[in-house]
């Protein structure tokens, strides 16, 4: 999907893929994660990078395996990488990104979580390569317990040093639409909420929207009914009939389902990321 959007978009960077290298990428292969590898390198010219997936706790938590996209410290043939998780979608190209001031590594803030804490996100990383930092990354990671996620890391780590990325437009999660107070990812009290200028201006969408499953996994009717954003009252009619947030929200889901359109499941990638000399 990111891939697709990067050509779409005309992002000069080169484009690369970490995958498990446990699956088998040989031409003859037809399981869904070979062709789908397969398309990847020949259609979008992605760079395939077979690792090992890194987990903890014996693989039950979602994030014990999310320590695999640190390996692009390791990237050292690039002066920059941006690290993708494979959960969002990219809406507008982000290659200026490249452009930003040397930095071991550049995250937005997490908009959602407690702004006194000043946490950074994980969800997007610019990051650059070196044999020292990835060997600082990799101790931290051997040294975590189970319950300690990337993004856990990357803040004991970077928290005072990072150079912050915007959240806005770099970062917006999908449960955005269904929250009730915008004041966070607005930046301040007075801005109004405007959902499709909101859309229009956001570069790359994290779907986060438990208990709504990730997009590549159908939820069932009885979740959506639940969980999706409540038509609003209308000014004018008085009637509870704009449904526009709502519309909103599912189309996003329903854009993701359109441009995906392969009748196998993807295979479980941990991180993409699409580079520069």
């Amino acid at each position: 999907m990111i891939f697709e959007a990067l050509q779409r978009l005309g992002s000069k960077a080169d484009r690369l893929l970490m995958y498990p290298h446990d699956f088998l990428l040989s031409e003859d292969d037809s399981s869904p994660e070979a062709r789908l590898l397969r398309f990847a390198r020949d259609k979008y010219a992605v760079k395939l990078k077979p690792v090992a997936v890194m987990r903890k706790g014996g693989g039950g938590a979602p994030w014990s395996s999310s320590y695999t996209k640190l390996l692009a410290f390791n990237h050292t043939e690039y002066e920059r990488v941006l690290n993708l998780d494979s959960d969002a979608t990219l809406l507008q190209s982000m290659d200026e990104l490249f452009l930003l001031p040397p930095s071991s590594v550049a995250m937005p803030r997490a908009y959602w979580l407690d702004p006194k804490d000043q946490v950074f996100t994980s969800g997007l990383m610019l990051i650059q390569p070196s044999t020292a930092e990835f060997s600082r990354v990799m101790d931290e990671v051997s040294s975590a317990t189970s319950d300690v996620d990337d993004m856990e890391i990357m803040n004991k780590l970077y928290g005072d040093s990072a150079l912050v990325v915007p959240h806005r437009p770099y970062t917006l999660l999908t449960g955005e639409f269904r929250s009730n107070n915008h004041e966070a990812y607005l930046g301040n009290v007075d801005e109004l909420w405007d959902a499709e200028k909101i859309l229009q201006d956001a570069k790359y969408l994290h779907f986060s929207d438990w208990p709504v499953p990730k997009p590549w996994i159908a939820a069932t009717h009885d979740v959506i009914k639940r969980t999706q954003p409540p038509c609003e009252v209308d000014p004018v009619t008085g009637q509870r009939d704009d449904c526009r947030l709502r519309e909103i929200w599912l189309g996003i889901y329903k854009d993701f389902m359109a441009r995906r359109n392969v009748p196998q499941a993807p295979p479980s990638f941990n991180s993409i990321s699409y580079q520069v000399y």
